[in-house]
Formats: structure tokens, C-alpha cells, sequence
């Protein structure tokens, strides 16, 4: 069955990689960058790869929530069928310390933005065929500083970035308990692979980009992980395995839930 799939932050890196490997598959894919050009130049690259013609693309930049709920307004006027959503789409490094709204970028980004984005179009993926929702998390994951998500505290870019990786696994945890129309998985699709952002933060990599793509890939429409919610798969391991503590303490959670509720109202 051909599957309708959005990827945030697809215009380079394991989120291209994948939205390539999708469209060879022939299914319909949505791309997403925050530079019209780069979106543009992206679907015609795909297009020309995969001799795939449903490739369409979305324009947000992720640090400003605003348009961010634009865009969810967008692809829900002009999509009508979500069956997969992969929400890849994360920062690191930059020369800019915070998101529009003041909040810390790193928690911006991975996290608030694709929480607020999903949960506009939860409804259209709730519609969808075995509907999956995959989450980029990371190895790196650690415990939760509000103050330095709202930006009024400062903490590494390594501690802000671990931060936002438990948030969003935080939250894929708890979206799982509440849907059983929709798969959630969070991810850590490997460390230090070969991508632009591991390259400008480390200089370094381990791993090709496109283990994170494979595993992207399996995780969305592979009969394996049919029906799988809930979980976090490590991909450094192979397996599903243990996330962080506080993705499985329910007092935790609550609290980033009804904080998260009150920072994208």
C-alpha cells in the first residue's frame, strides 16, 4: 500500500536520505525545510531520483512557533491523508541562542515545534492507514531544566540539546497512552553520524547518514514494528531499549506536558 508521509527537516541529512528511499518506493512524500529554495531544489532532486511525481514540500522555520502552526494549518488544508509523520527536524550549533518566543533554540526546535505541529494535525494522521509517528530522539538524553528551556537559564549546548531529546521522547511516551490509533515511536537513529550538523558540532563522524535513514525508513512502514507505541528503539544497539528514567515517570511527564500546553497556546 502506498503510504502519504511528511518528514520534517528533509532537506538534507537522514531526513533526506529517507524521503529518497520513500519515493523510489512510490509513495507520496512531504518534504519540509525552512528555506523555499532548498525546498524547491530538494523535490525536483527527488523527483529526478525516483521518478516519483508526489513529492510536494512545506516552508516553516522551526524557531519561530508561529509558523509553525502555520504550517500545520497548511498541510492540513492541502493534505488529505497523513499515514506516516517523521518528525526529524533538529538543531545543535547555531550563532542564535534562542527561538523567537525567547525559549532556549534547542528546545525550540526538537522539541516544542514538533510537539505543536502534531498535535494540529493529529486528527488527519489519526485518519491515516496504520498511522505512525516517529520521533528523532538521541543517545544523548538528560533530565529536564525549564528554566533553561524558557531561556532564562544558561546551560551547554550539549546539556540544552540532551534536554530536548528527553522532552520530545518524554512526550512520545505519553502521546502513545493516549491514542491507539496512532503508533509512536521515538528514535535514536545512531550517534555521530555523517550529517552536516554532527559535522559542524564535532567535526567528526561515526557512522554513515544512512543508517539513520534505514532506520527511519523500517520504523515508518515495516510489518515489524506494526502496531509497536510507546517505545524507544536504539539504533547503536539494534533494539528497543531503555530511555532515559524520567520518560517513564508519570509525575515527570505531567509536569512537561502542562508546561509544554501552556508555552504554545
Amino acid at each position: 500500500m502506498k503510504k502519504h508521509i511528511l518528514i520534517t527537516g528533509s532537506t538534507d541529512g537522514i531526513g533526506k536520505l529517507a524521503a529518497i528511499k520513500f519515493a523510489k518506493d512510490g509513495h507520496a512524500v512531504y518534504v519540509h525545510g525552512r528555506n523555499s529554495q532548498k525546498v524547491s531544489a530538494t523535490i525536483k532532486e527527488i523527483k529526478s531520483l525516483s521518478h516519483n511525481d508526489m513529492i510536494e514540500g512545506f516552508i516553516a522555520d522551526f524557531s519561530d512557533l508561529t509558523a509553525v502552526k502555520q504550517m500545520a494549518k497548511q498541510i492540513s488544508e492541502q493534505v488529505s491523508q497523513l499515514d506516516v509523520v517523521i518528525n526529524n527536524a533538529g538543531i545543535f550549533k547555531s550563532s542564535v541562542a534562542s527561538s523567537k518566543e525567547g525559549y532556549d533554540l534547542r528546545f525550540a526546535v526538537n522539541y516544542l515545534a514538533p510537539y505543536l505541529l502534531t498535535k494540529e494535525f493529529l486528527p488527519l494522521l489519526k485518519k491515516g492507514a496504520d498511522a505512525r509517528l516517529i520521533n528523532l530522539s538521541s543517545a544523548a538524553q538528560s533530565e529536564i531544566s525549564y528554566e533553561a528551556m524558557l531561556g532564562k537559564k544558561a546551560v551547554t549546548v550539549n546539556s540544552a540539546y540532551a534536554q530536548s531529546k528527553l522532552a520530545l521522547t518524554m512526550w512520545s511516551f505519553y502521546l502513545a497512552n493516549q491514542s491507539n490509533k496512532v503508533s509512536v515511536i521515538a528514535v535514536n537513529p545512531g550517534s555521530l553520524l555523517n550529517t552536516k550538523m554532527v559535522t559542524e558540532a564535532y567535526g567528526q563522524y561515526w557512522s554513515s547518514a544512512d543508517k539513520g535513514a534505514d532506520i527511519i525508513y523500517e520504523l515508518s512502514i515495516s510489518d515489524k514494528h506494526k502496531g509497536v507505541s510507546g517505545q524507544y528503539f536504539d539504533n547503536d544497539a539494534g533494539i528497543y531499549n531503555k530511555a532515559h528514567a524520567d520518560a517513564y515517570n508519570d509525575e515527570a511527564i505531567k509536569k512537561l506536558i502542562e508546561i509544554t500546553e501552556k508555552l504554545i497556546e
